[in-house]
């Protein structure tokens, strides 16, 4: 992975049926101008659509990624889940761990990561959401907090080429809200300096998440530290998607 490309990962939650993925089309036909080769798009589409997602998107620049995946390498009796070496089967190459959305229903850190190693070891890579509640950054903890969510999720892992990093600010998501871009830049920087600190590693890939739209893009794009974007609702149409890239890209 390479700081030369900006990222755009469309995390569809729990949305989408079959025809959605025809929504997709515009998309890949804007991925195919030589103005965007910059632009490294991800969909990462409930589990019921990986398969089909990875069959519309061969032959394309697009990626594809799972949304979270069981911590158990093998099979095993785990009734609903899936894991990342069946995630890896049905083609896909990029995993979404940690995001705050699973950490509310019971995620902790520990559990974190032995999601991450188990989907290293399949030679997945790995989107590694962190990030502060409301209280946690009124409380003036956010780097507390979001360096222990670092440090234990990385816990035995020496090795973090395959490791991109999402700031998603709990309190954003999903609320329409985003940070004060002076207050976001620096939080940037903070995790990039904490990253290269304890992991030896020169240009760490941070992204950014949180209620992420057309219209604040243009303010959110400005931050030159951000690696790129980790996109929900927005993502879902492929018209506010593309309007996204393309401020982004412009």
């Amino acid at each position: 992975m390479t700081n030369n490309n900006m990222y755009f990962i469309a995390n569809w939650k729990m949305f989408g049926n079959l025809k959605s993925i025809n929504s997709i089309k515009n998309v890949i036909n804007l991925s195919t101008k030589l103005k965007y080769r910059k632009a490294k798009i991800i969909y990462c589409p409930p589990y019921t659509l990986l398969d089909q997602f990875v069959k519309k998107t061969i032959k394309t620049k697009i990626d594809i990624g799972a949304q979270d995946c069981h911590t158990h390498q093998n099979y095993g009796a785990f009734t609903g889940s899936i894991n990342a070496k069946m995630i890896k089967n049905a083609g896909s190459k990029f995993i979404i761990i940690g995001h705050s959305e699973n950490r509310n229903t019971g995620d902790t850190n520990k559990i974190i990561n032995l999601k991450i190693k188990s989907s290293l070891n399949e030679k997945l890579k790995i989107i590694f959401c962190i990030g502060e509640t409301l209280k946690e950054k009124r409380n003036k903890k956010t780097n507390q907090v979001i360096n222990k969510q670092i440090k234990k999720g990385l816990k035995d892992i020496k090795k973090i080429d395959n490791i991109i990093f999402a700031y998603e600010p709990v309190w954003s998501i999903g609320t329409g809200i985003i940070p004060e871009l002076d207050d976001l830049r620096n939080q940037v920087k903070k995790i990039k300096f904490f990253i290269k600190k304890t992991y030896k590693v020169k240009n760490p890939l941070v992204l950014y998440g949180g209620s992420v739209n057309p219209k604040n893009i243009l303010s959110l794009r400005e931050i030159s530290l951000i690696n790129g974007f980790l996109i929900g609702v927005a993502s879902q149409n492929s018209k506010k998607f593309i309007d996204i890239i393309k401020k982004t890209i412009n």
